[in-house]
């Protein structure tokens, strides 16, 4: 799922490098002046168009979801910084037992070549934030590159892309660049299973940035303080975390699976259980592959396979444990 706002320039360059194993791309214009849609499906024909209800990147995200149809969306940028030749990656990370898959530039092997040393310190001191009121181990908090399966999308509780913009020509909350945060921060709260990634973040190949350190980093703090909040009124309210509602159609895990699922008293996840479950001590997980493992990853299969397929690379997943 890519969003899209004047990137006809980029998108050859990202379309060349998405996986053969993607049998869905879906991407969400923002009103472009360019000829963005034009090149997008000339380069993709098969593409899904999908113009958004509102402005900014988390409606944009919202909508794009919203016409997700396959078992995993991985969102990518359009400006060619996110590699989308790592996207094997997530989704073995996905099958092998997590729900949420973010990227990490700071560890895991993952690095930059767009982060200034003044964005990287903002971004250590939100991560220390986060990583005290959340009791998570976060690596790299500000980055949009996730991986996640389509049936986890309620845990997040975007604002519905129906509604109408305000009439003062403001944004809802979570249709701006908090959504990043947002997101990331809902998937520890509804405590899903959260994973890493090392990914490494490249520059803007065609165009500006919007990005303003000052300005963003406050908004992102805002957003910290904001997500912190709701989870406690949700806890005070008696709302249980949605994983603990989570009913699952995957293929069944394998008998000794189920053994120690049910001795646990814990609800089957959507792949069978991680080695490391990441919610057992409240921290995400890191044990995850580097990127220079890529090919190991395709040399499994995932690369050339459909997204149809996941079922049956569930079930393998299964006998294999």
């Amino acid at each position: 799922m890519i969003p899209t706002l004047n990137e006809e320039r980029n998108l050859p360059h990202v379309f060349a490098k998405l996986p053969s194993m993607i049998s869905e791309v879906i991407i969400v214009d923002g009103g472009s002046r360019d000829r963005t849609v034009e090149v997008a499906r000339q380069l993709r024909p098969d593409a899904v168009i999908v113009q958004q209800t509102r402005t900014g990147k988390g409606n944009a995200l919202a909508c794009g979801f919203a016409a997700c149809t396959g078992d995993i969306i991985v969102m990518i940028d359009a400006d060619g910084s996110t590699d989308p030749a790592e996207i094997p990656l997530f989704v073995d990370k996905l099958v092998r037992g997590d729900h949420f898959v973010k990227g990490s530039r700071f560890s895991h092997g993952g690095h930059s070549h767009d982060i200034t040393r003044l964005r990287k310190a903002g971004n250590d001191g939100l991560n220390l934030v986060v990583n005290i009121l959340f009791r998570t181990h976060f690596t790299d908090l500000c980055y949009g590159y996730n991986a996640f399966w389509r049936s986890v999308v309620p845990a997040l509780d975007l604002p519905d892309v129906k509604l109408p913009r305000p009439a003062d020509g403001s944004k809802l909350w979570g249709d701006g660049f908090e959504i990043e945060t947002m997101i990331n921060i809902r998937a520890v709260a509804e405590k899903l299973k959260v994973g890493e990634v090392g990914s490494t973040e490249h520059e803007r190949i065609h165009g500006e940035s919007n990005l303003n350190t000052f300005r963003d980093g406050f908004r992102v703090l805002r957003t910290i303080f904001s997500e912190f909040g709701r989870m406690r009124s949700r806890r005070r309210a008696g709302l249980r975390p949605f994983v603990e509602g989570l009913r699952l159609i995957a293929a069944p895990a394998a008998p000794q699976q189920r053994g120690r699922d049910q001795a646990a008293g814990s609800v089957t996840p959507v792949a069978p259980r991680h080695a490391t479950d990441p919610r057992r001590d409240g921290l995400a997980n890191r044990a995850v592959r580097r990127p220079d493992d890529v090919n190991a990853v395709r040399a499994r299969g995932f690369e050339d396979r459909p997204t149809q397929d996941i079922n049956m690379l569930r079930s393998r997943s299964s006998l294999d444990d």
